[in-house]
This record gives C-alpha cells, structure tokens and sequence, in this order.
C-alpha cells in the first residue's frame, strides 16, 4: 500500500480541518518514515525476493518494531500524545492516533501474512491483496481518488501554490506509484533505506501546500 495511506490523510481533513495536511501525512504513513531509518540502523530488515507477491519483490521478513500488531499501537499512542501535548486537543490527537494505526489496517490487506502480532511473534497477519496486481492497482486508486475528492471538498486554494503545488504533489505520488509498479527490483536494502527517506519530503510538501488552502469547514 501506498497512495492508499495519503488517501487517508486526504480524507481526514474533513473530520480534522484544523490539523495541517502535513500532519495528516505524518500520521498516516508515520511507521514507513521510521522503517526506513531502522532498515539504516539494522533494527529492521528486508531482502530482495522476486515473486514474493506478484505485486512487489520485497520479503518483509523482520519488521516488528514498525509494522506488528503491537508496535502500530505503540506508535500510534506516541504520535497522538506527542501531539496533544503540542496542541492540547484531545480530539485532534484522537484523529492523529487513528491515522497512525490505519497504515496497519491497510498493510492487512494488502501484504502476505507477514505482519507479525508482537514483538517479537510467532503469528503473523496479512490478507493478500498483493497476490494480484490488477486487485492492488484498482483498491489503491479507488481509495485515493476517494480520499482526493473529500479533500478538494473540504478546502479551497487560497492562491496559485494552493492550487498548482496540490496538483502537483498528488501527481507526484501517483506518478511514483505507477513507476514502482513497472520498475525492476531495488538493488538492496540500502537503496530501499534511501528511497524512503525521501518521503519526508511530501510531508514538508503537504505543510507547505496546507498554508495555501482554507477549510470550507468552520471546526471539527
């Protein structure tokens, strides 16, 4: 899953107009920033299997920390009390802990079973959307365009950034989407590291464009 998660992050803007979107992005994709680091840590591994899934040749075989059962709760509390000790909401930080376990959720029913339930565990989750390329394609864009037309509902662009810069970064990620699905297989792990880091930057991307656009909403 990947756009599927920013599709959640659109779509709570509008039980949440107050939180920025780049928040939104923090919490629904907050487990796969911290992957990334623990992959250059060697806390957390993956290997490079082609066929694993037909959708992806990444065998996630060691990621509790992240993405078990128990860890996404963990994160989920520390992201939501992070936040309401920063703004004090406890809706708010209710709503940010809630897109923090969502990333799980979606994880279920698209990975193998290989999310494991603790840490560490002998039982492991995962309904297998990624068995078909076609089913993950259709579920993931079905969700984003979704999540993308409750957002544009929700806020309006106050000038050209708000509009342009939107655009833009959601054609990035489907852009992006798209290039995965047709790419060869990442060289290694540390190629994997690097390339997710790189998702930090549609967090920034997504606080800059939330200073350009008002909520049609008056309060949550």
């Amino acid at each position: 899953m990947f756009i599927g998660h920013y599709a959640v992050a659109l779509a709570s803007k509008k039980v949440a107009p107050r939180i920025s979107l780049g928040t939104l992005f923090l919490s629904a994709q907050f487990v796969d920033l911290l992957w990334p680091l623990f992959l250059l840590l060697g806390l957390e591994h993956v290997r490079i299997d082609p066929g694993n899934t037909a959708f992806t040749p990444l065998d996630f075989y060691d990621y509790p920390i992240t993405h078990s059962l128990v860890g996404s709760m963990a994160w989920s509390l520390v992201l939501a009390l992070l936040y309401y000790a920063a703004r004090r909401d406890l809706k708010a930080s209710f709503i940010i802990g809630l897109g923090v376990f969502s990333h799980w959720v979606l994880d279920l029913l698209t990975h193998r079973p290989d999310l494991p339930l603790g840490l560490p565990g002998n039982t492991y989750f995962g309904l297998g959307l990624w068995n078909s390329v076609a089913g993950t394609v259709a579920v993931e864009l079905a969700l984003f365009l979704a999540g993308l037309i409750i957002y544009i509902r929700t806020t309006v662009a106050k000038d050209r950034v708000g509009s342009y810069g939107f655009w833009a970064l959601n054609v990035t990620l489907v852009a992006i989407y798209v290039a995965n699905i047709f790419s060869p297989p990442p060289p290694g792990p540390f190629a994997i590291a690097v390339a997710g880091n790189a998702a930090w930057l549609f967090v920034l991307w997504a606080y800059w464009i939330d200073r350009h656009r008002s909520s049609v909403l008056s309060s949550l």
